[in-house]
């Protein structure tokens, strides 16, 4: 049985599954659609990321194809009915990276409200900016606002609440009543009530139609002027034209973003040269140690669905 990965995955959880099976793997696969192509027309399973559109016109190229695995959580880049419609099973890997996208929520906004981690080159040159610098706020006492409430959210606002944030939160699929609210501590509030009462605004939520644009021009401009917004979920929830307007305006205290409606950000992207952003290439959820969990536990059930477990 054949295994073709797509894109870059643990070089360990690699060798397990060529152990196994024929395995073709190229991590630059993704952006080689004829030999992609090539590869799939006797592959059992294909192991994506987020990059790999796997789509209809790549399944009519995958006849045998049984199984996707995919290397993370969100499924917005699987046409997951048109594989269902194929009966090819989807495996995302729930859970393996929750650690680094909460570890990276609280990091960024810890970076954004002390605002002091800009000031080496100015220090190493002998300039004292000890003034302009003086202004931090800690995250000790701020309400951290959850939107989204999965595992990734629960985990953000433990990590949060163990530096002394309140959580609140809101999730369209989990009512008020359910157990999770009361077991994180957490309180669970409407939409708006996140979006207007947190200092800092974390996003948790898939793409969807009700999703895109979420935060938008008139929902930033009820949040308060010095919060932060935070959005390692999905490019596309955030409205980035009116983001990069309220910061450049001072309406906003600052953001940090890991993805973005076009991936990588085009150049001329309003983005550019905002106040008070921070920028990464949607790495939010890969770390050294994620990378590994996620992989083996794809490799593992990618294994055990094409009957080798």
């Amino acid at each position: 049985m054949r295994i073709v990965i797509s894109e870059f995955m643990d070089d360990a959880a690699v060798a397990d599954l060529a152990r196994r099976f024929d395995v073709r793997y190229g991590k630059d696969l993704v952006d080689r659609s004829d030999a992609l192509r090539a590869a799939l027309r006797d592959a059992d399973a294909l192991i994506v990321r987020n990059r790999t559109q796997v789509d209809a016109a790549l399944l009519a190229a995958a006849p045998k194809l049984r199984v996707v695995g995919r290397l993370g959580v969100g499924l917005d880049n699987v046409d997951v009915a048109a594989c269902a419609a194929r009966g090819v099973d989807v495996i995302p890997a729930t859970g393996a990276n929750a650690q680094a996208v909460a570890e990276y929520v609280i990091a960024a906004a810890l970076l954004l409200r002390r605002g002091a981690y800009g000031a080496t080159a100015d220090v190493a040159a002998g300039r004292w900016p000890r003034p302009a610098l003086s202004n931090g706020r800690e995250l000790a006492g701020a309400t951290l606002g959850l939107i989204g409430f999965g595992g990734i959210g629960r985990l953000t606002g433990r990590l949060g609440r163990a530096l002394g944030m309140q959580p609140i939160g809101f999730d369209a699929q989990l009512p008020p009543s359910a157990a999770a609210w009361r077991e994180d501590q957490t309180r669970a509030v409407t939409f708006d009530e996140v979006v207007a009462e947190a200092d800092v605004v974390s996003l948790h939520v898939p793409l969807t139609a009700h999703t895109r644009n979420l935060i938008d021009a008139s929902r930033i401009a009820t949040m308060k002027p010095d919060a932060v917004l935070v959005n390692t979920s999905r490019g596309g929830i955030v409205d980035e034209a009116a983001l990069a307007a309220a910061l450049r305006d001072g309406r906003l205290g600052g953001a940090a973003l890991d993805v973005f409606a076009n991936e990588p950000l085009p150049a001329g992207s309003p983005l550019a040269d905002c106040p008070n952003l921070l920028l990464t290439p949607h790495i939010a959820g890969v770390t050294r140690e994620s990378n590994q969990r996620v992989s083996s536990m794809i490799a593992a059930k990618v294994a055990a669905a094409l009957g080798a477990g």
